[in-house]
């Protein structure tokens, strides 16, 4: 019996060991993954130059800037919401800047742009056209997305109209059970 206790000290002793060893290296490093860095993120632009058609896509990490022609879209930043939130935005802050006929460089636009909503900040320039279209990033796992709104149906749950006189009507249903309290489902 004093072996197996000693035995199981030990064990609980390396176990403390290693977690100790493991809070130490990063979440990312350690396999459990966490919100990917900015600089390791990866945005997909749409350029649409509006006098001849033409569309370009680039593909640019935060902090660099591509140029196509006389304009240069620098891409500071980019998000994408968690899969486990209800609203889905992609958003990327961007930067516009482009040469004017005496050949200097100006800022047209600098600012948050998103794919869902693009009305929400727009590139108000006669020539060229930016939106985001996508965000490479990562998240830790989180709790589950949230499940599709419920179809409605053209069935209706009210009592047919038009039977017989001295019928008696359906019997009731029984009510549905609450769902579970916030303490109840974080106990589980």
């Amino acid at each position: 019996m004093m072996l197996a206790l000693a035995a199981c000290q030990r064990g609980a002793e390396q176990q403390n060991a290693a977690a100790g060893a493991a809070k130490n290296v990063p979440a990312t490093a350690a396999g459990q993954g966490g919100v990917t860095p900015m600089p390791q993120r990866v945005a997909v632009l749409g350029i649409l130059n509006k006098r001849n058609g033409i569309e370009k896509d680039i593909a640019l990490h935060p902090g660099q800037s591509a140029r196509w022609k006389d304009v240069i879209v620098r891409l500071r930043a980019c998000e994408a919401t968690a899969p486990w939130e209800e609203e889905k935005l992609t958003g990327a802050f961007v930067q516009l800047d482009v040469q004017r006929p005496d050949r200097k460089w100006g800022r047209v636009f600098s600012g948050w742009l998103y794919k869902e909503s693009p009305s929400l900040n727009v590139v108000e320039h006669p020539v060229y056209d930016v939106w985001p279209k996508s965000c490479e990033m990562t998240y830790p796992p989180g709790p589950p997305a949230p499940a599709a709104p419920a179809s409605s149906s053209n069935l209706s749950s009210a009592r047919k109209s038009g039977g017989a006189a001295g019928t008696s009507p359906a019997p009731a249903t029984t009510a549905a059970p609450p769902p579970p309290s916030a303490a109840e489902s974080n106990a589980t």
